[in-house]
């Protein structure tokens, strides 16, 4: 496994070199198409129809790229061209991770299970994308995203299908990931869309669905944040400098029907673009309970019971969900379109809390092992303030019309367990490489190292391990018509 990962190494170093020929300026470069015959080079073939004009800035990144706003900076974008009509399409993503793990990656989630193959997701989507770049009249659409794979055990909504991980801990799952509507005013300041229903959870450089991240795996700052939110997101142009984000929901990953639901929940992010198009900053909180200081607090509640093996008494199935608040401040700096740095931190913090957050009641009764990080019931009750602080650095360097190279840095302490379970904090350092074979199909092959700092503190491999190495490769295939 060492020697493997040693020749991992050198080889993704080596296709750092190339990096010096993309210090000046560069024009983004489209993958390559197929030449027409000269038999089809009529007038109309010569002069296809011009694309719908953008009403924003020019897109600061390459295409090749790839990304939840793909060549536009980290936040909303309103005014780009988007493709009419009713579409559907999707993707697979099949996956390998090797790793010095034999039974649990956890606290690295998304690819929990180690030295073998897995189908991290299938998406199919059904959409509808309003018309954001006229000014003129009332618009409307929808998305749809439906999931199913080992993703599904982060992507979960508490509420929503959830005896799956909560109950039952299954490997694999379905979830409606994405499941909205929108609605367009051309005149409420300089346009704004309202998507209304679950939605994505707004600031972070990552998500949940595969084709919009750098690198296969995630950032340990990443597991442990806001994924989804139910409510009314907003989202306001106030000029091609400035975009306003703010949303009225349910709290973070529950469900509005659910005893756990924390509303009202708010949320306020401003983006600001340089007027030279070259840095973005996004910045605000992604969530907070308005009301007392209980409304920021753990809320538990029972429901269903089960017998103790031990005593044969009937037992109430205890419930509990994260009451996250949570601040992010994301930095994109663009030294040209195919060399970009991402920075993006976040504070967390809830009150009376438990250990290992969000409560799974597989082996409750039993009190048996953990499986994949989860499992067991309520953690210990953490009373008072519990907080989490993360950091995570993307720098992102095209290498060839096809390929990109990414160095991923992250950080996050967890000092008294109540993100990871484990009362440490944590880094990574990650090595990957995005290969375009052709507009549909992608491969990003990997190398990671991951260390629990706390001395004694073995969260890996099933809480037996201070540290993980890992070689990782995943396969997408996108197939419909996005």
């Amino acid at each position: 496994m060492i020697k493997m990962l040693r020749l991992s190494v050198a080889a993704l170093t080596f296709a750092l070199v190339p990096l010096a020929a993309y210090a000046q300026e560069e024009t983004p470069s489209p993958l390559p198409a197929a030449s027409p015959s000269p038999a089809s080079l009529t007038p109309e073939a010569a002069s296809p129809a011009p694309e719908p004009e953008r009403r924003a800035l020019p897109a600061p990144i390459d295409p090749l790229f790839i990304g939840g706003n793909g060549s536009d900076f980290v936040g909303p974008t309103i005014g780009t061209p988007t493709d009419r009509g009713i579409r559907t399409y999707g993707w697979v993503d099949f996956a390998y991770q090797g790793s010095t793990s034999h039974y649990s990656n956890y606290p690295l989630t998304y690819n929990e299970v180690p030295n073998r193959f897995q189908l991290d997701q299938a998406i199919f989507r059904v959409e509808r994308q309003p018309d954001t770049v006229q000014t003129d009249h009332f618009d409307w659409g929808f998305r749809l995203s439906n999931l199913y794979g080992v993703d599904y055990r982060w992507t979960t909504q508490q509420g929503i299908l959830s005896n799956q991980l909560l109950l039952r801990n299954q490997t694999y799952g379905y979830d409606p990931v994405e499941a909205y509507g929108m609605v367009y005013f051309p005149h409420w300041a300089q346009g704004t869309l309202v998507e209304i229903g679950r939605y994505i959870s707004p600031p972070d450089i990552e998500a949940q669905l595969a084709p919009n991240n750098f690198l296969y795996t995630h950032s340990l700052m990443f597991d442990f944040d806001s994924y989804t939110q139910t409510g009314f997101l907003f989202q306001t142009k106030l000029s091609n400098y400035w975009t306003l984000e703010y949303a009225l929901d349910w709290g973070e990953d529950i469900a509005p029907w659910d005893g756990s639901a924390h509303f009202p929940t708010g949320m306020l992010l401003a983006r600001w673009i340089s007027h030279s198009n070259r840095d973005s900053v996004l910045f605000g909180q992604n969530s907070m309970s308005l009301g007392s200081p209980n409304g920021q607090s753990f809320t538990t509640y029972t429901k269903g019971a089960y017998t103790n093996p031990a005593t044969g008494q009937q037992v109430a199935y205890t419930w509990g969900h994260d009451n996250l608040q949570q601040s992010n401040a994301t930095w994109t700096h663009v030294f040209n379109p195919g060399l970009v740095n991402y920075l993006e931190m976040y504070y967390l913090y809830q009150y009376n809390a438990y250990v290992g957050g969000t409560i799974n009641n597989y082996n409750a009764p039993t009190g048996g092992p953990l499986y994949l990080g989860a499992g067991g019931g309520p953690g210990a009750f953490l009373p008072g303030l519990s907080s989490a602080v993360g950091a995570v650095d993307y720098l992102e360097v095209k290498v060839s019309p096809r390929d990109v190279v990414s160095f991923r840095t992250d950080y996050i302490n967890d000092p008294r367990g109540e993100r990871s379970g484990f009362a440490t904090s944590y880094g990574s350092l990650t090595l990957g490489l995005m290969h375009r074979f052709n507009p549909t199909l992608i491969v990003r092959p990997e190398i990671r190292t991951e260390k629990a700092f706390a001395n004694g503190v073995t969260p890996y491999d099933n809480g037996t391990r201070g540290y993980q190495s890992s070689f990782a490769i995943d396969l997408i295939q996108n197939f419909g018509n996005p």
